[in-house]
């Protein structure tokens, strides 16, 4: 089941639906940073939008949490 979280991002409201387990790592990656929530969230989507991407933000944040679950079993 999702999870839905709702926050500002750049002063726009926005909601965000994704499992449990994503949320989980999303949430130790910016424990781990120092940052918000919010902050990273931020920093992710300007990161999506830099690249251009077509994908939705929760797609993104996704493929986001497997690329970093990957560099950490790597490191």
């Amino acid at each position: 089941m999702k999870k839905k979280r709702s926050l500002s991002l750049h002063g726009h409201r926005t909601s965000i639906a994704l499992e449990p387990e994503f949320w989980a790592v999303i949430e130790a990656e910016a424990e781990t940073r120092n940052q918000s929530l919010a902050g990273l969230l931020a920093q992710i989507d300007d990161q999506r939008v830099a690249e251009r991407s077509r994908s939705g933000l929760a797609s993104y944040l996704r493929v986001w949490v497997l690329k970093t679950v990957q560099n950490r079993q790597q490191d």
